[in-house]
């Protein structure tokens, strides 16, 4: 199979950029959280529609289990350090933060819905109904509707409409992608940051912010698959006519790669996942077999040292992650996407990085492959902008305004003054 591995070109600091929509004014902050590390940035836009990172804060992750919080003091403990170090290196406090969304097995569906008009001129009041409509035949006991995002419209016998208002028509019809989350999950999520005396103040799949850094526009529109592999889940995001389609989650991540080192070599996780980013591969070499590596005894004397041929850990690691593939494999297959879905995908996340990941993901998905760092954001140091932080990086896209719907329909005024109901609110009516 032919693979491309050309990156796309990136942005120069002095280059003009479009003013992009609903881009976020003043300083905003983020937080990516999942399994293995809690990122903070802080950024402003500047005058040319970019953000400018103004502070990074990084935290090994604690209390958080395939993007789930599992343990509210641990998960505090790590957000709070985060959200200190950004602090305090952009020398500004956050009421608030934009959060990616990785927690309470996301699902996703599109539903295709007609609303009469009437002869009449479409208005917001009517694309608010449709939304909400969507919301009622895809709300489940113990779900919340967190994205309703309009694909697109057809005004009477006309389709291909992106924004419909203001046109007259006797029936508008709506094609929706809908993704809901467990109540609990987002309920547990909204706590810990109330400890953390922070606000949600948007919601963004992490799946769609890591392809907002690393998708050049053809790919979004022509079609293309990102597919994000973190430490506790592998998420997934299909993207055409520069739309999010479909997004999906496989609870299986790098952090399940560690452990099968760890368990199968038994040595102590924090060596296991040395072993897995010095020598890590998932492919044999001719030599694999002679190249023998130290590897420390769990438990033992701290000069029991065992020696492994190099040729072991790639097979504890090739049926990893030939899983792993696999699994994001049939939710492709499952989702019916088609032609829709394209035929390129972008790895991207900390496991994308491991040693012929990309050959094996392309034999598996038989699609063509290539590895996505995000685009170069000003003020971020280098260390910060690899594949492992292309959620973070998306999440500050999306503040400045990149994969915003042409629809902005805001929500009704918040109906209690307490945060935790805000949060809860908006989560129900945010579209």
């Amino acid at each position: 199979m032919n693979q491309l591995t050309r990156l796309p070109a990136p942005v120069e600091p002095g280059t003009p950029q479009r003013k992009r929509r609903h881009a976020r004014s003043g300083t905003f902050g983020v937080l990516d959280i999942g399994s293995t590390k809690a990122v903070c940035l802080i950024a402003r836009i500047e005058s040319d529609g970019a953000p400018r990172v103004l502070g990074f804060g990084w935290q090994r992750g604690r209390g958080v289990k395939g993007g789930s919080i599992v343990d509210l003091e641990e998960a505090e403990r790590a957000i709070r350090a985060a959200v200190g170090q950004a602090e305090d290196m952009a020398d500004t406090r956050l009421p608030g933060v934009i959060v990616n969304l990785s927690c309470g097995q996301p699902d996703s569906r599109q539903l295709h819905i007609q609303w009469g008009i009437g002869g009449r001129a479409v208005t917001d009041q009517d694309l608010r109904a449709i939304l909400h409509e969507g919301r009622r035949r895809t709300s489940e006991e113990g779900r919340e509707t967190v994205h309703a995002i309009p694909l697109g419209f057809t005004v009477d016998a006309t389709p291909g409409v992106d924004d419909p208002r203001a046109m007259i028509c006797d029936t508008l019809a709506a094609r929706l992608h809908m993704v809901s989350a467990s109540q609990a999950s987002l309920r547990n999520l909204g706590a810990c940051l109330m400890r953390c005396d922070l606000e949600v103040e948007e919601l963004v799949s992490a799946p769609f912010a890591a392809g907002l850094a690393t998708l050049v526009e053809d790919e979004k529109q022509l079609g293309c698959t990102v597919i994000d592999m973190g430490g506790g889940a592998t998420s997934l995001a299909v993207f055409s006519e520069g739309h999010l389609v479909h997004t999906a989650q496989v609870a299986v991540g790098g952090g399940q790669v560690t452990n099968d080192l760890a368990t199968v070599l038994s040595t102590p996780v924090a060596h296991a996942e040395r072993i897995k980013t010095l020598h890590g591969s998932v492919h044999g070499g001719a030599d694999d077999d002679r190249e023998f590596l130290p590897v420390p005894l769990l438990g033992e004397d701290e000069h029991a040292i065992a020696r492994i041929p190099r040729a072991m850990v790639v097979g504890i690691i090739r049926p990893r992650l030939e899983e792993t593939f696999e699994l994001v494999r049939d939710r492709l297959e499952a989702a019916g996407l088609g032609k829709e879905g394209g035929n390129r995908v972008v790895l991207t996340g900390g496991a994308s990085q491991l040693v012929g990941v990309r050959e094996l993901a392309a034999r598996i998905l038989d699609r063509q492959v290539r590895v996505g760092r995000p685009l170069p954001v000003r003020g971020l140091a280098e260390a910060a902008s690899g594949p492992a932080f292309a959620a973070s990086i998306g999440l500050l896209l999306w503040g400045a305004g990149e994969g915003r719907p042409v629809l902005d329909i805001a929500p009704g005024p918040a109906r209690s003054d307490s945060a935790f109901r805000r949060f809860v609110n908006w989560v129900k009516d945010r579209v």
